[in-house]
């Protein structure tokens, strides 16, 4: 289908650019209009106006770096969502939103959609062609509100689940800044000690040529290795990692991890909180959207990261398709809380699966921050209790030969 370049004048003033797709000028016309515009020149068009309508009017000067983020995608369906409750149709008010969006992959891929939809494409099928920006989830959440008449709505709920999830992620990755920033400074302080500190104590100690303890002798090791060897270090630590990564691609080694991560105080109770409510939430916002139960429960599933719970969520989706209760499998896996099975148990048994779920949510998402808080304030005690173990071993076998010094000349 021809594409037609057009001039247009929007309800504020403004002259704005674009292209349309249509059999004919007239009918390119009549497009340009039934967008809210007034148009003032449209003509065939040529690649400088797709170049023109997909970076600006700065063409490729205004080329982005990076790709969509989560919280601008949020942003969007929020605006989105307004705009179509406010009576817009979807095609004007994704080109409103483009209109507004500044150089980004966000832009350009609102303007694939808008083309897509234009071309006779429903929204939800538009939203499938671009998967890393548009999960499963989002797009199947349209298409039951597409179905159901009610896309502002689950626009809406996306945009609440999204900020949701968002505020998860936080929660857990600030948890892990305190400790990271610690550690990393404390890991330059003793390769600091053990690269300038330890070296010239070592001349001196030399110098002395007496016999230098156990501790000592195994501290100025170490400095020689650091500082040169260090080569080594590094090889052993880049092998390290390339093994585990090899190791990680394997399912089996996958499935050792996680369960043994579940078993780990601490990591194992918050990792199973975490996962217990983005499955509550994710399951809950499916099914309030009107998507069926058995799809909902395979787009739960690839949300999760972590195989053992993973495997819960298959039984219990057999279960269902075999015309059994969601509880019964839950109960069995041994993985979610009893109260999170008994509160699933009255939710189907009353009918109100999908706002028992969104309750349980809510209830972890709390334990999420409780376990969070408990973790940090146990790790802080553990962390300058290790790192005051190292500092004086350090400080010890440094000052160690002084002091036996001290006593020989005392003895003299």
């Amino acid at each position: 289908m021809p594409k037609f370049a057009y001039k247009a004048i929007n309800k504020e003033g403004k002259e704005i650019f674009g292209l349309v797709d249509a059999d004919t000028q007239a009918l390119a016309i009549n497009d340009v209009r039934n967008l809210g515009l007034h148009p003032t020149t449209i003509r065939e068009a040529r690649k400088a106006d797709e170049k023109r309508a997909r970076y600006g009017k700065k063409g490729i000067n205004e080329i982005y770096f990076g790709g969509m983020k989560v919280k601008h995608i949020v942003i969007m369906t929020r605006q989105l969502a307004t705009l179509i409750d406010a009576g817009l149709p979807l095609l004007r008010s994704i080109n409103v939103l483009i209109q507004q969006q500044k150089p980004s992959k966000l832009r350009d891929v609102l303007r694939e959609i808008a083309e897509d939809v234009q071309s006779g494409s429903t929204f939800s099928e538009a939203l499938a062609k671009h998967p890393k920006g548009f999960d499963r989830l989002f797009v199947n959440m349209v298409r039951a509100g597409e179905v159901g008449g009610m896309l502002e709505v689950v626009l809406n709920r996306l945009a609440i689940f999204m900020e949701k999830r968002m505020a998860l992620k936080r929660r857990v990755k600030g948890a892990m800044v305190y400790p990271i920033a610690v550690l990393s400074i404390a890991a330059l302080i003793v390769l600091f000690l053990l690269t300038f500190v330890v070296p010239e104590f070592a001349t001196v100690f030399s110098d002395m040529g007496a016999e230098l303890p156990m501790m000592t002798q195994w501290l100025i090791a170490a400095g020689d290795f650091v500082k040169f060897k260090y080569w080594v270090m590094m090889l052993w630590l880049s092998g390290t990692v390339c093994t585990i990564k090899l190791l990680f691609k394997f399912k089996i080694t996958k499935r050792i991890m996680d369960r043994v991560v579940l078993k780990l105080p601490l990591v194992g109770d918050l990792v199973t909180k975490v996962s217990v409510a983005r499955f509550a939430r994710t399951l809950g916002t499916l099914i309030t959207s009107g998507v069926p139960i058995l799809q909902s429960l395979r787009i739960t599933k690839e949300t999760i990261g972590n195989e053992v719970i993973e495997n819960a969520i298959q039984k219990v989706h057999d279960s269902i398709k075999e015309g059994d209760t969601i509880a019964a499998p839950l109960d069995e896996s041994k993985v979610f809380p009893a109260m999170v099975v008994n509160m699933i148990d009255v939710g189907e048994e009353t009918g109100s699966l999908d706002a028992m779920l969104m309750k349980v949510a809510d209830i972890y998402d709390e334990e999420v921050e409780i376990a969070v808080e408990t973790m940090l304030r146990l790790m802080e005690p553990a962390m300058i209790i290790g790192l005051g173990a190292v500092i004086g071993f350090i400080v010890i076998s440094l000052y160690l030969p002084i002091f036996s010094l001290g006593d020989a000349i005392s003895g003299v």
